[in-house]
């Protein structure tokens, strides 16, 4: 992609902090975009007592890339918070072309292998707060900017491109609804001009997962030993890369309502992870597993369609 193929437009990425979310920030700078990091994490106030990463950092980081980047302490989970977020874009860029919906913070209250019957509640609610609440107040606060321009991109970050059930019960209703949330904005976004679509990144090399794995992002293959399935996986940047493609892609609105896999947008758009490889976790999982993994394709997204609304709200808004 062109370095200059963002230049002008103004991106906030919410849950900038690290991971999928560093990572797209990063590739946003790469082509030249004002990238607003918001996250709760930052120098000297770190938000979890195991994570080092600020969004200060990643700010730097946006910036070196190319881009401007500019961090904002914000809780995404306070409506008045993101108000006033998004006010201050509104005062000092004065348009928003892009918004990334990627605020987790779930992992440690996953708890997997576990039935639903036996899930500690307290986590499950508190996972769905942070992973799905945060993101449709974020959307509501974001999307008058770009309504009233006529023009914007919302991407919400989730696991996986189907509807495939993902293990966990608490786990899978806060990534398909972060599909299902894609889907309902670009349905009331259809006649406004602004896109909202769902993007998955594959086995991601977070800074947690290398961690995990007592590995670096120079030495990550020696985790392939622990995790074979490692050998597959991509960095934060890969994501990111897909992102700021579909940000520059003028005929992105065909994409509506859909959510895409980060291997995919790589073979359609050409872009490579940071080493130059192009990792496609779906030709993996394939070969791995003996059967392709279920895609959210044409037959799937029928049901969606064509619902109650379509035939009694279908002239609003």
């Amino acid at each position: 992609m062109p370095h200059a193929a963002l230049a002008g437009q103004v991106a906030l990425v919410a849950g900038a902090t690290r991971g999928a979310g560093r990572g797209i920030a990063r590739a946003l700078g790469e082509a030249g975009a004002t990238v607003y990091c918001s996250g709760r994490s930052v120098r000297g106030h770190p938000a979890t007592g195991t994570r080092p990463e600020t969004i200060e950092e990643t700010a730097e980081l946006v910036t070196a890339a190319g881009g401007r980047g500019v961090a904002i302490r914000c809780d995404h989970s306070v409506d008045a918070e993101v108000a006033a977020l998004l006010a201050r874009v509104r005062r000092e860029a004065g348009r928003l072309d892009l918004l990334v919906n990627d605020v987790w913070g779930g992992d440690a209250l996953t708890e997997w292998r576990t039935p639903f019957w036996q899930l500690d509640t307290s986590k499950a609610t508190q996972l769905l707060a942070r992973a799905v609440h945060t993101h449709l107040i974020t959307a509501r606060h974001a999307a008058p900017l770009m309504v009233e321009a006529g023009r914007g991109l919302i991407v919400e970050i989730t696991d996986g491109n189907g509807f495939g059930y993902r293990g966990n019960l608490a786990y899978d209703l806060a990534k398909h609804a972060a599909i299902r949330l894609a889907f309902g904005m670009a349905w009331e976004l259809r006649r406004k001009g602004v896109t909202a679509l769902a993007v998955t990144p594959g086995f991601l090399r977070s800074e947690e997962m290398l961690d995990r794995f007592g590995v670096t992002e120079a030495t990550w293959r020696d985790a392939v030993e622990v995790s074979p399935h490692f050998v597959a996986s991509e960095t934060p940047l890969f994501v990111g890369r897909a992102v700021a493609a579909l940000a520059a892609d003028p005929a992105v609105a065909r994409k509506g309502g859909r959510v895409y896999a980060s291997w995919d947008l790589s073979d359609e758009y050409g872009f490579t992870d940071a080493d130059g490889a192009r990792p496609h976790w779906g030709r993996y999982a394939e070969k791995t597993f003996g059967r392709p993994l279920g895609v959210a394709d044409e037959a799937a997204y029928a049901s969606w369609r064509s619902g109650i609304a379509d035939a009694v709200f279908s002239d609003w808004p």
